[in-house]
């Protein structure tokens, strides 16, 4: 049996000072209860705590670690950005090389401009956006999550496409009265939506697939209907790729499937993969639009550490990795591991959907298949958290919530893949004894 003391004291101490004890929510263990891990060291599909207990990880800091922790060939290009300095405040040659590998891999994006997190880079996208089409509304899904920016932190109100109501305090009505939320995958509710406000609505706005209720892929067709859709009416269509970006092939979501529909977004929003693990993201999209920002036009965005010339050659030396053969086994890898513990759960009896978009992949602990935040939230909660803190105890570190995706690097052995199935055997059957 693993012990967590350590860990223990340093959440204890943690939340003498931390809000929580956490720099973010989730980590804080709030929805499967226990002491959260501190992690101390990564190295290739492994990671250890301050107890010096070693998992095989299936989180992966929530995508960017790809190629697994501590890549060597990041790492030298990261020591070698440090020793010339962490920081200028000024344009430098990491972020051009950068922005031309991004433009590179995704046409679409004839302009980038760099943030430094996600949340950042989706609030430039909604301010360009609002510029382009001089409206003020923005449509987003249900089960969506881009950030914690106010006018996106919203939850539904009760019609079938009603306007978003704050769903934090501190998160003002008026923040949230331009903002609309619709049920995902539901192409019924978008069509009365535009047929009844197509005239002021500035963007739509969605994750390419839905990774922050757990995975839920767009059915067919449905990304390539809101890009249609928006265009028609005037309006943006904002792909969220700060997940997907380069996770799921070069050119991330779009580059995998939206080119192959014909369609292009007017603006991506790429996070998590592109700064190697380090504070980094981007707004990209048309020249058109994106030129719209300052310097170049009236659209004010800055940050004094955009383009850190250490994230920007962490992100480079990250997508140099990226090549066609990491992704074919990226791919094989989540399947693998996701039928592993799919067939565990089945042969325990286990109720449960396992759900695959490219390489991203969930369990939700429900006999249906899951398309929208409603039928995600039907789930059995309180089994997923047995299931996580089993898993856990056995060395698999996989996310600490139902809602979330599970992330495979490129690092993930046969020996990893022989653990996770042997734990999930004895997680599936903790389950099924706690519902008897």
């Amino acid at each position: 049996m693993t012990t967590f003391e350590t860990s223990l004291q340093w959440h204890n101490r943690a939340q003498r000072i931390i809000p929580g004890g956490v720099s973010s929510p989730v980590r804080a263990f709030q929805s499967v209860g226990g002491t959260p891990r501190y992690f101390v060291k990564g190295e290739g599909s492994k990671v250890w705590d301050v107890d010096g207990n070693e998992y095989v990880d299936l989180v992966g800091s929530w995508g960017p670690m790809i190629v697994g922790h501590a890549h060597p060939h990041v790492v030298g290009r990261v020591k070698s950005a440090m020793e010339k300095s962490f920081s200028f405040g000024a344009p430098g040659p990491g972020e051009v090389l950068l922005a031309e590998e991004i433009a590179a891999r995704v046409p679409g994006c004839e302009r980038v401009r760099f943030v430094s997190s996600g949340t950042e880079a989706v609030m430039t996208a909604v301010r360009l956006a609002r510029a382009a089409t001089s409206r003020n509304l923005i449509v987003k899904f249900a089960g969506c999550y881009h950030g914690h920016s106010d006018s996106l932190l919203v939850q539904s109100g009760s019609g079938i496409a009603t306007l978003g109501l704050p769903n934090s305090p501190g998160v003002t009505p008026g923040q949230t009265q331009d903002t609309i939320v619709v049920p995902f995958n539901d192409v019924d509710a978008m069509n009365q939506l535009f047929a009844e406000r197509g005239s002021d609505i500035a963007a739509v706005i969605t994750e390419a697939t839905p990774a922050n209720m757990g995975v839920v892929p767009p059915l067919p067709g449905f990304n390539k209907f809101l890009a249609d859709i928006s265009k028609r009416h005037g309006a943006l269509f904002i792909l969220d790729e700060v997940m997907t970006g380069f996770r799921i092939s070069q050119g991330g979501w779009w580059g995998k499937f939206g080119q192959e529909e014909n369609w292009t977004p007017d603006l991506f929003t790429f996070g998590k993969v592109i700064g190697g693990g380090m504070p980094l993201a981007a707004v990209g999209g048309s020249a058109a639009v994106m030129e719209l920002l300052a310097p170049s036009g009236s659209v004010y965005q800055a940050g004094t550490l955009s383009g850190n010339p250490v994230a920007t050659a962490a992100g480079l030396a990250t997508l140099e990795l990226c090549d066609p053969d990491l992704y074919t086994v990226l791919d094989a890898r989540a399947h693998e591991v996701g039928s592993t513990i799919s067939d565990a759960l089945t042969a325990a009896s286990v109720e449960h959907s396992f759900q695959q978009a490219g390489n991203l992949f969930s369990f939700f602990f429900t006999p249906k298949e899951v398309n929208n935040f409603d039928q995600a939230q039907e789930q059995d909660t309180s089994a997923f958290a047995v299931f996580f803190h089993s898993l856990l105890e056995q060395g698999i570190s996989v996310p600490p919530s139902a809602f979330e995706a599970w992330f495979v690097s490129g690092a993930l052995t046969d020996h990893d893949v022989e653990k996770i199935s042997t734990a999930a055997t004895i997680a599936a059957h903790q389950v099924r004894l706690r519902s008897n």
